[in-house]
């Protein structure tokens, strides 16, 4: 990375200079995470580091006082993530700054984020423009009390030689081809894929994450189909922590996350710079839509 860390900035009463995430201990920002009551393990951090890049700021005796990440996709994409200040700099512009600073790394990418409440006001001033709203849905899973409606196909556990029909399912269900993530994700998650012949027609892959299990990517063309794959995630973590973050707030997969366990807990909202979500068509797919989120940071 170009960022060195004498690059400095001065805050109100605080100074800080800027380092490479890389170089920073990861009990450090596990404990910036935890000082905004997110739920990111060390392991999540670390995984965060394995498939994007970023920085930190940090105080004169070397606390981590902010963070920014970004996840690049091919040439000119990106999502961004984990943008956090530690509670006494959020009235002072230090996420502004953060955010400007970014901007020098991804000139000339589309952007795309998932963002809290309290940092839409912050996004929308950076020009980035609304788009969907994603609900975070999580809680002790359960097996549903009401059955779905039923899919055709096969439903098996994903191995390595489905990989690359998952990177291709996500890429028409994202928008854009992320080979190097789902390969990462692929490598640290349990997978079902639903088959209708030898063609893999839905996913979901399922890792640990926070509090326990995130289901993520989920990518189909149905409802039904996506209930079909997340539904043996369920089973096998029934009695423990799990969560999804969805852009579906009803229909049959929205009420079988319910009936599973997640109810609604928290919402945020995808926003985009550049190219809007609907400009985003790979392969001419209309009719595959991402149901999970890889996690609120990733898309």
């Amino acid at each position: 990375m170009e960022l060195k860390p004498s690059e400095s900035l001065k805050i109100d009463a605080f100074s800080m200079r800027v380092s490479g995430i890389e170089d920073v201990e990861l009990d450090r920002l596990h404990a910036l995470s935890l000082s905004v009551n997110w739920p990111h393990r060390a392991e999540d951090w670390q995984f965060l580091r394995d498939v994007g890049e970023g920085f930190v700021v940090l105080d004169e005796i070397g606390r981590v006082l902010g963070s920014a990440m970004w996840f690049r996709h091919g040439a000119d994409f990106a999502t961004v993530g984990m943008v956090i200040t530690s509670p006494r700099l959020q009235t002072l512009g230090a996420a502004q700054w953060l955010m400007k600073r970014l901007f020098d790394k991804v000139t000339g990418h589309d952007l795309r984020l998932n963002a809290t409440r309290a940092a839409k006001r912050l996004y929308l001033s950076l020009d980035f423009q609304p788009e969907k709203t994603v609900y975070q849905c999580q809680g002790i899973a359960r097996a549903p009390t009401v059955a779905g409606s039923g899919t055709r196909g096969d439903i098996r556990a994903l191995d390595a030689k489905d990989i690359q029909a998952v990177i291709a399912l996500d890429a028409a269900g994202f928008g854009v081809r992320r080979e190097a993530l789902i390969e990462k994700l692929f490598a640290h998650s349990v997978g079902y894929g639903l088959f209708k012949g030898d063609t893999l027609s839905a996913f979901a892959l399922c890792r640990p994450f926070g509090r326990g299990h995130v289901v993520g990517p989920v990518v189909a063309e149905s409802d039904a189909d996506a209930v079909a794959i997340v539904q043996p995630h369920v089973a096998g973590h029934s009695g423990s922590f799990l969560r999804v973050d969805t852009h579906m707030k009803d229909g049959e997969f929205a009420a079988f996350l319910a009936h599973s366990g997640m109810p609604i807990f928290d919402t945020v909202l995808t926003m985009s710079m550049g190219k809007r979500l609907t400009d985003f068509v790979v392969g001419g797919s209309a009719t595959l839509k991402t149901y999970a989120l890889a996690s609120q940071t990733l898309g």
